[in-house]
């Protein structure tokens, strides 16, 4: 009979190779090991000689219960008896002791001093509050200290590349997880209560996050987005984030805009340009749910919507990411996407059995969608 071990040895080898071989990714935009950020780099720094220090703690006992195995198996003339011993070895029990615990000691050490120096916000940092909420996050700048925010956006956190932004988490209904892996670690959304985090990035360009904390059915498609910009850049958006929306004098962004009004304007807001907000304001007679649903006054100038879950223009280098300079006037708008978005949101994205979150379907006709499609590329 033919000897099968190294068939075995072979089928064995497959299994760590497999796991091996589903941890590869080409485009992994979560990866926390690229950090792009003094805070992520600063994890990183810890991270990886923990992870050097794990493998060879792995190693070691690997194949230490290798060798045993191997020395101690059962033998055709064993007589039954047991192998010599150890319990009572002083110097033994004292090294397998005393060796993991100094191995702790110092990971333990240099985690404290790692969480500290996380905690240390500058001074001069700027200010941005984060709220979650099923299943989208929002954006609030209070650009000058008044207590009053001057930006109110939506799944895209723009902020200035290489300066320090603070920003403070919380939640408007259950707990939800802000993480952006390259810039800092996760920190959670907690109902009634604000959670700091600094992040900052090296360079101009898009990072990617996750909610990580289970938060209901559309928790999966409950993403974010960061879009770092060069400080001249980042002004031109600030300032053009102040401003209020223009009313369009297209006819047909003019009817999405009355669509809007009578349709949308119950949970979404659209703030005017100077002394038009009447224009933009709800029908008389329609209730307002304030701070149900994205602020849309500058939905057009975004790269993603549906709580990031859509590309709202269209990738044209094929990079992956919408980034600034396909937005706009250089871009070209995701008319497939966000039209099915508007004929029936709840099949594109998950939403509450009982319509109490997330986007219902408001049946739409077909004019009523193209309109607003219209009237939503003007809001710029």
């Amino acid at each position: 009979m033919a000897d099968r071990t190294p068939r075995r040895w072979r089928a064995a080898l497959l299994v760590p190779l497999g796991l091996a071989l589903t941890a590869c990714a080409e485009v992994a935009p979560l990866d926390t090991l690229e950090p792009q950020g003094p805070e992520a780099r600063t994890i990183d720094r810890l991270s990886d000689p923990v992870f050097v220090i794990a493998g060879i703690v792995f190693l070691f006992v690997q194949l230490g219960m290798l060798a045993l195995i191997w020395k101690y198996r059962q033998r055709k003339d064993d007589d039954g008896s047991l192998p010599p011993q150890i319990h009572g070895n002083t110097k033994l029990e004292l090294g397998w002791t005393l060796v993991p615990a100094l191995i702790l000691a110092g990971v333990g050490g240099a985690s404290v001093l790692t969480l500290l120096d996380l905690d240390d916000l500058p001074a001069d940092a700027q200010e941005v509050t984060v709220i979650g909420q099923q299943w989208w996050w929002e954006y609030r700048y209070d650009l000058d200290d008044d207590g009053e925010d001057d930006i109110v956006t939506a799944h895209d956190l723009v902020i200035p590349a290489g300066q320090p932004v603070e920003v403070s988490i919380t939640s408007r209904d259950v707990i939800h997880s802000f993480w952006i892996p390259a810039l800092n670690g996760k920190r959670d959304a907690v109902p009634g209560r604000e959670h700091s985090l600094l992040i900052q990035a090296d360079e101009p360009g898009v990072y990617k996050g996750q909610c990580t904390e289970f938060c209901g059915l559309s928790h999966a498609y409950m993403q974010m987005r960061v879009v770092a910009l060069s400080p001249d850049d980042y002004a031109e958006w600030e300032a053009n984030q102040a401003e209020g929306a223009a009313v369009p004098d297209d006819e047909e962004a003019v009817a999405g805009m009355e669509a809007f009004r009578t349709q949308c304007s119950q949970c979404h807001l659209v703030s005017g340009e100077g002394g038009n907000q009447e224009a933009f304001d709800a029908d008389p007679g329609v209730a307002v749910v304030p701070g149900a649903a994205p602020n849309l006054t500058h939905f057009a100038s975004r790269g993603v919507f549906a709580g990031a879950l859509f590309d709202l223009w269209v990738d044209l280098d094929d990079s992956g990411d919408i980034e600034p300079d396909e937005i706009g006037e250089g871009g070209r708008l995701n008319v497939a996407d966000l039209e099915a978005w508007l004929r029936d949101p709840p099949a594109e994205k998950p939403m509450a059995p009982d319509d109490s979150r997330g986007m219902p379907n408001l049946n739409l006709t077909e004019v009523q969608i193209d309109a607003l499609v219209a009237y939503l590329e003007t809001l710029e």
